[in-house]
């Protein structure tokens, strides 16, 4: 079917045929694993991230507890295929997976309820099989859907997306425009940033930003994040209702 350029010119249409606001096809199953406590399968393109939820249990060491004051800790592991990227080698937990799993922990640390299991722990285990840009934004929106599966009180969904400037931290280009949802040929490119939202609210959980940009293009890209955290949320939210409708039935 040929593409409809009576009101978007070809010229402004991004690699992969999208345009500047439009999200990558989103694919996402839980209950996946019937080993674990909950599980999921979500992909974001060719973004392609398992996750399973372990716990909450106590300490795997004698003695061991859990979080302090009361309160569940929060464990996050990722693992990286070494087939995901284009280069094909074994991963060991770089400072880049390190830091994505303290940004998940701490997210979920205040998101979870995490009072109501004293002295024990929640592991988050990721596995990444396949990278093509925004993969922050697919661990954060697996590990909601298995988390969701898993029985955990949250207080809301924890969704994320990836937006950027077309504009460079030098560029004076007026006519910039932001982009949503990046691949992996943008994210090498662009400045962007990974930005994650309670719910259908504004309230911003996480925001992750590792490039330089002009400060004036930071809040049309901010805005266009969180429009599409909550698109993100009806569709993790579809997949839900649908599974709770096939165990209903």
């Amino acid at each position: 079917m040929p593409l409809d350029t009576s009101t978007y010119s070809l010229a402004l249409l991004r690699l992969d045929g999208r345009r500047w606001n439009e999200l990558r096809r989103m694919h996402a199953q839980i209950s996946t694993q019937a080993a674990a406590d909950g599980s999921s399968y979500l992909e974001m393109g060719n973004t392609k991230v398992l996750c399973t939820i372990t716990g909450p249990f106590e300490g795997r060491q004698t003695g061991q507890k859990g979080g302090k004051d009361n309160e569940a800790k929060v464990e996050v592991e990722i693992g990286v295929a070494g087939f995901s990227g284009v280069e094909r080698r074994r991963r060991k937990t770089d400072k880049r997976t390190q830091e994505m799993q303290h940004t998940l922990s701490t997210a979920y640390s205040h998101l979870l309820l995490t009072h109501l299991y004293p002295h024990s722990t929640i592991l988050i285990n990721l596995h990444i099989l396949s990278q093509d840009g925004s993969l922050l934004a697919a661990c954060i929106n697996a590990a909601t859907l298995a988390l969701i599966d898993a029985g955990v009180p949250m207080r809301d969904y924890l969704c994320a997306c990836t937006a950027a400037s077309t504009s460079t931290s030098s560029g004076e280009d007026a006519n910039d425009d932001p982009l949503l949802d990046l691949n992996g040929l943008e994210e090498q490119e662009l400045p962007f940033l990974t930005v994650g939202v309670l719910g259908r609210a504004d309230k911003v959980s996480v925001l992750i930003m590792e490039s330089r940009v002009r400060m004036e293009r930071v809040e049309s890209m901010l805005a266009v994040g969180i429009d599409g955290c909550k698109r993100v949320k009806e569709i993790l939210d579809g997949v839900v209702k649908s599974s709770g409708k096939r165990y209903a039935s």
